[in-house]
């Protein structure tokens, strides 16, 4: 499964996480695209092999207070529909 992520993210561009935002009624600005597209880059591994010790807190300075409940919303549901595949 690690190796479907990790093609997925290598190919993944900030077109597809502005995409992925948006149809989750997320408009970020281009600081937060930017931002996001980037930690999904550099820290997806250590999120996927270690998801409880992730704590999203930690980046609220990087969003706006409306995108982070949202972003905060969208994280948890996906954290309990998928953490027991990883």
């Amino acid at each position: 499964m690690f190796n479907f992520i990790e093609r997925y993210i290598n190919n993944m561009t900030k077109d597809d996480v502005n995409k992925f935002a948006l149809s989750k009624n997320i408009e970020l600005s281009e600081n937060e695209l930017t931002f996001t597209y980037e930690f999904i880059k550099k820290n997806y591994k250590n999120m996927l092999g270690n998801p409880k010790l992730f704590d999203i807190e930690r980046y609220k300075n990087n969003y706006s207070k409306e995108n982070f409940s949202k972003i905060t919303k969208v994280y948890q549901e996906y954290f309990q529909r998928y953490s027991n595949y990883l």
